[in-house]
């Protein structure tokens, strides 16, 4: 299986080449050159193997289809020493759990972190670690957060070997349980840098560090935020384990519903969808940054400045340039590379937005690819979080009740929507507290964890200043 890029850049790469790289050498991200296609038949084997063998060895069938650069037994091993109860806290991995009139909340938060980001992550920490041993090199990962990307990095990576983190974050704009989650850790390979700013402002320096070839290659710099392709490739394999629970034959669809600031939790359900996953709709729940939604709804994606990006109480989806999105849009126009290039390096770069409203191939947004989307406000997340508590003695973090919300807005008779989980509700206890009047539990290992000594430094927000401190870091040593 080779790779290439959105923006056409003539190299196909392999799978582990792409993996300590990140971003393509032109500025795009990499896609494999085909989605491999499962018939019925590959689909009910699949269900099989997930009902008799478990997850990983789910994560194995799936992911051995892109990664053909490393041996397979190690690939299983990898998996399998990723997707443990011991981690994960259950051995089903992703349980699902029935909700009301065919809605469905698939648990993705029983990782280290209590965020979704650990199913991928903890993959990633186990695929560095392993490539650059066999390599014999070092890497150092530049990330950007704007809630729970940072600590499912940093928890996947410290004290691996050969690897040193550099974690961006907007100042003062995460929850305290994430801040202390990040800036409690004290392991020398973990450097976390609060930008003043927002995400997109962290987002834009990871990017610009990445496009400065020479300061890459010189400190050999990887990435782990959603725009590495290793981790979209292991956030597929939970729709498909969402599919096999929630229904009982091959051909039954199922829809989900994804809440989504930079559309790389939603694009994995594309790419399972695109390899036959029999997906009726996938929706995109935004908050009240709702570039998405625009999107979804009028044809036009429209990025918004530092001074326009709300800070809400769903602090993880406050993007307003969703990375991921340049992947689905190179498939929507059939993946001409040129048409993408002009629309994310020229449009984009000059306007601040792009208008696909009229473009024939944008009503297959919908008709083709089964994207709607909707919006959620903190007046909605309050409800819904109350509601679900009132009805269901069930608590939700604000992200996953901007998903139930919108799912509500597009059930279909029979078929089953899932809701993909983003955090448990100890990670946003003020809002879960405005919401219910109760104070979300949380694991004993993790009382107290605000009051733990910190290990951050602040910084504006700027590339050359970020670039600069990479530099002392590894001068070093």
């Amino acid at each position: 299986m080779l790779y290439l890029s959105t923006r056409g850049h003539p190299e196909r790469r392999r799978f582990s080449d792409i993996l300590l790289e990140g971003l393509a050498p032109d500025g795009g991200l990499y896609l494999p050159e085909r989605y491999p296609r499962l018939e019925a038949a590959d689909l009910a084997r699949l269900r099989r193997t997930y009902h008799e063998q478990g997850y990983a060895e789910l994560a194995f069938e799936i992911l051995r289809l892109y990664i053909d650069d490393i041996p397979a037994d190690d690939l299983r091993a990898l998996l399998r020493r990723t997707y443990t109860a011991e981690v994960f806290g259950t051995g089903e991995i992703v349980p699902l759990r029935h909700l009301e009139n065919g809605l469905w909340l698939e648990a993705l938060s029983n990782g280290p972190t209590l965020a979704f980001k650990d199913m991928a992550m903890q993959l990633l920490g186990q695929l560095f670690e392993y490539e650059l041993a066999r390599r014999g090199e070092t890497l150092n990962i530049l990330g950007a957060t704007s809630g729970d990307t940072g600590s499912a990095a940093e928890y996947a990576m410290r004290g691996k070997r050969g690897i040193r983190v550099f974690m961006l974050s907007p100042y003062g704009r995460m929850s305290p349980f994430q801040q202390a989650q990040m800036y409690s850790l004290q392991d020398p390979n973990i450097h976390n840098l609060a930008i003043e700013g927002v995400f997109d402002d962290c987002q834009d320096i990871v990017k610009a560090v990445s496009a400065d070839l020479e300061f890459k290659r010189r400190h050999r710099i990887g990435t782990v935020n959603s725009i590495n392709w290793a981790r979209l490739l292991a956030q597929v394999v939970y729709y498909f384990a969402g599919w096999i629970q929630a229904t009982g034959r091959d051909d039954e669809r199922v829809s989900f519903t994804v809440p989504s600031g930079n559309f790389g939790n939603v694009c994995a359900g594309h790419i399972a969808r695109m390899m036959g996953l029999p997906i009726g709709r996938l929706v995109v729940a935004t908050n009240e940054n709702d570039v998405l939604d625009e999107f979804f709804r009028t044809g036009v994606y429209r990025v918004r400045g530092s001074a326009d990006t709300y800070e809400t109480s769903s602090p993880s989806m406050d993007i307003s340039k969703a990375s991921n999105f340049e992947r689905f849009v190179f498939d929507l126009l059939g993946r001409d590379a040129e048409a993408t290039r002009r629309l994310f390096a020229e449009e984009l770069a000059r306007h601040g937005r792009f208008d696909l409203s009229a473009h024939p191939a944008f009503p297959r947004a919908r008709e083709v690819f089964g994207f709607a989307s909707g919006r959620s406000t903190h007046a909605h997340r309050l409800a819904t979080i109350r509601d679900v508590w009132q009805r269901h003695a069930m608590l939700i973090d604000p992200h996953t009740a901007d998903g139930v919300k919108v799912a509500r807005e597009h059930l279909q008779p029979g078929v089953p929507m899932i809701v993909l989980e983003t955090a448990l509700p100890a990670k946003f206890a003020a809002t879960i507290v405005e919401a219910t009047g109760r104070e979300p539990d949380r694991p004993a290992h993790l009382v107290g964890i605000e009051s733990l000594p910190k290990r951050v430094r602040v910084m504006p927000a700027d590339a050359a200043q970020v670039k600069a401190y990479i530099a002392e870091v590894c001068a070093a040593g």
